[in-house]
């Protein structure tokens, strides 16, 4: 190396560079590390304060018409509406937790003493596509002789069973987390202006006053129309569809209930529900209960069509594959809770990548 060489290495090199690259690359992984290990902490936290969060900026609209008619106290508003939602969801919890348990004790009693009996299926059965002459030939078995049914189904009737019942301890895990976020959101809705100015601080700091300015508000807005929409529209359904059951007086009627409303949040139709309940009616009552109750079951299987315009949208498009994926992946997840949360945050993310995409075009 000729002295040229050394001169122009010599010259290129910059110590003070050198010495805040270091010091950058350590404060950023000492960042790094305080984040993962802060995150490592709160992570059993994330989601009932991520739907805690979600559900105190879709009922703050609740409180702000009650608060004034309790006295302008914004502390006894929170607390009365949360203990509300929490009896609104324990209670039918319980009340199907009760019947499916029952159900499932009634049958094994029943079965053990021998006074389990099938009716004979309809001649009709025999003749319905594909599956008809299977569940023909099974259901006269299980009238003619169902102890040997019940003997030959032993392992997969046990099998079935320990799945049932871990999926009720799931549920009723799911629930208790739902609980801890209504009371999560009932601490956000007390101290509802300062959260607010704490999330319009964050956004404009990642994203600048235009458009990171524009996302608190987006985001509250998102977050109402999807719950409106697909949450207010799957419970409204839902009751209409209890109400069919509860009054024919369909066995499982709380169960069945349950499954409606995990397919209406879904978005997957209701009548794959009720079309097999519908021809269960056919077979075990009456010509003309049967017909009234199929016409209010596909009313009410159908009623998502009336709704959805009416409660989702104001000047919100979310697509439904969105929403469906959001829901499904989040009950992936997350259970029960990731069902509704999943839906809300994928439409959230939706609707921000837009408002980015749109900004970046201009």
């Amino acid at each position: 190396m000729n002295t040229t060489d050394s001169e122009a290495i010599e010259t290129t090199y910059d110590p003070q560079f050198v010495r805040n690259m270091i010091e950058a690359t350590l404060r950023i992984g000492l960042l790094l590390l305080l984040l993962v290990l802060s995150y490592d902490i709160i992570r059993p936290f994330v989601i009932p304060i991520t739907w805690g969060a979600i559900i105190a900026m879709a009922v703050f609209p609740l409180v702000k018409w009650l608060q004034p008619k309790l006295g302008d106290k914004r502390g006894l508003t929170c607390t009365l509406i949360t203990i509300v939602f929490i009896l609104l969801l324990v209670v039918p919890t319980w009340a199907v937790t009760e019947a499916t348990l029952g159900s499932l004790k009634n049958l094994s009693a029943a079965a053990e003493d021998g006074t389990l009996k099938v009716p004979p299926p309809p001649a009709g059965v025999a003749d319905w596509p594909l599956i008809g002459e299977r569940l023909f030939a099974g259901w006269s078995e299980a009238n003619t002789d169902l102890e040997a049914l019940l003997s030959e189904a032993a392992p997969q009737i046990k099998e079935l069973t320990g799945k049932l019942l871990r999926k009720v301890g799931g549920t009723l895990a799911g629930v208790l987390m739902f609980v801890v976020s209504l009371i999560i959101a009932g601490g956000f809705m007390a101290y509802a202006e300062s959260c607010a100015e704490a999330a319009h601080r964050f956004f404009v700091r990642i994203g600048g006053l235009k458009p990171g300015g524009e996302w608190a508000p987006l985001t509250v807005a998102t977050v109402r129309s999807v719950l409106q929409g697909v949450v207010g529209v799957a419970v409204i359904q839902t009751i209409l569809c209890t109400i069919g059951l509860v009054v024919m007086g369909i066995p499982g009627a709380p169960l069945w209930s349950a499954v409606i409303l995990f397919f209406a949040i879904a978005q997957l139709p209701a009548l794959l529900i009720v079309g097999p309940i519908i021809a269960y009616a056919f077979s075990a009552y009456d010509t003309m209960p049967a017909v009234i109750f199929t016409v209010w079951m596909l009313l009410a299987g159908l009623s998502d069509n009336i709704l959805k315009p009416i409660l989702m949208g104001r000047g919100l498009d979310i697509p439904m594959p969105v929403i469906l994926i959001g829901a499904i992946g989040g009950m992936i997840a997350s259970g029960i809770i990731g069902l509704f949360a999943g839906a809300v945050i994928l439409s959230i993310w939706y609707k921000l990548f837009g408002a980015w995409l749109a900004q970046e075009a201009r």
